[in-house]
């Protein structure tokens, strides 16, 4: 028998999740976004739920490529664009849009030779400061492309900092629109927290939104809204089940370190999950769990391959029963990612994307 531990990717769930960020913003287009293996659900299992998208927008090549052999023959873009000149070959034989973000790339696309040219989407830096042509540049740059065979069509884009918080997207936004005022071409601004908070703003949604963390399930904006005031349903869920029950008694203790002493008499179970399967470590005492679709809390330190669970005020459980790390239980109770996440002093993004390779994982189209 295999270990009892299994993820789940739920198809209607990505296609409620991303059905969701069309209606936050209608009439644009949205971008897929399936970088970092579709945040660790893989490309290939999260296709079939995302395929009504406009695109997909990913970051590397071997990706685009995976994408390609799933038989998408309409937009792929990559956000990060060109790391080297020889990438331009493959954008032009995958017929890929990227990013240009730097007068490198524009240097490179100068001595590309190409048949067809290359549609690209020229990035400001807005106030991200990670990636992009600053405003007083900006249009330096796009004159510059615009003036290359071979480039086609240029798109405009930025990134928000603070969509999901309350510095908002105003100060952005006005360098924005002021740097680009009167360049045609098509524009690109809102991540997932930009599409549900700001969308309804006039010019925020643009032509295409690029949804990511969103379509996982995930609320972008967590603790201010939870995934469910959101309405976004889990894409992943973690299960694993007890394979052990013991029987404490005051003063005894669990797991490496005595982290957790037992004041009262307790059942715990130990549960066939650890952090070699992507579990938080860190995850303290009360982290959240669902036992048999019932809430409960981990005791003590999170181990290599177990973790234990408060088994006091659940009397039917056992040995086989049900554990939901994250996800959707069988009794249809949800535990957000982001509760956990919350716990562990991170965010859902790198639970989703740290899931370990030994996890067995199927795809549900519940």
């Amino acid at each position: 028998m295999p270990r009892p531990i299994q993820a789940t990717i739920h198809t209607a769930a990505l296609r409620h999740n991303l059905g969701l960020a069309r209606q936050a913003a209608p009439d644009a287009q949205a971008w897929a976004v399936v970088k970092a293996n579709a945040y660790g659900h893989g490309i290939e299992r999260v296709f079939e739920g995302l395929r009504g998208a406009d695109g997909f927008a990913l970051l590397d090549l071997g990706e685009a490529e995976r994408v390609r052999a799933l038989g998408w023959r309409g937009p792929i873009l990559l956000l990060e664009g060109a790391f080297e000149a020889r990438d331009l070959e493959l954008c032009s034989r995958l017929h890929l849009w990227h990013t240009v973000h730097c007068d490198e790339q524009i240097d490179m696309l100068a001595l590309h030779k190409t048949h067809e040219p290359h549609r690209v989407f020229l990035k400001m830096n807005s106030g991200m400061n990670r990636l992009g042509f600053a405003p007083q540049r900006f249009r330096s740059a796009w004159t510059r492309l615009n003036a290359l065979p071979q480039v086609d069509e240029i798109s405009l884009m930025t990134h928000f900092s603070d969509a999901d918080g309350d510095k908002g997207i105003a100060a952005q936004m006005a360098r924005f629109e002021e740097a680009t005022r009167d360049l045609p071409g098509e524009r690109s601004l809102c991540n997932s927290a930009a599409t549900l908070r700001h969308a309804h703003q006039a010019g925020v949604k643009a032509d295409w939104i690029r949804p990511g963390i969103a379509l996982y399930g995930s609320s972008p904006d967590f603790p201010a809204h939870s995934a469910a005031g959101w309405d976004l349903k889990p894409a992943m869920s973690l299960h694993a089940n007890i394979m052990a029950v013991q029987h404490l008694q005051v003063g005894d203790s669990v797991g490496y370190g005595s982290s957790f002493v037992a004041d009262h008499a307790m059942r715990i179970g130990v549960v066939a999950c650890g952090y070699a399967d992507g579990y938080p470590r860190i995850c303290p005492t009360g982290t959240p769990v669902l036992v048999d679709g019932v809430r409960g809390r981990t005791l003590g330190r999170v181990s290599m391959d177990m973790l234990a669970v408060d088994l006091s005020a659940m009397p039917a459980a056992g040995v086989g029963s049900q554990v939901t790390l994250w996800g959707q239980a069988a009794n249809g109770t949800v535990l957000s990612i982001d509760e956990v996440a919350q716990a562990a002093g991170t965010v859902g993004y790198e639970l989703m994307c740290a899931l370990a390779q030994r996890v067995p994982v199927q795809v549900a189209e519940d």
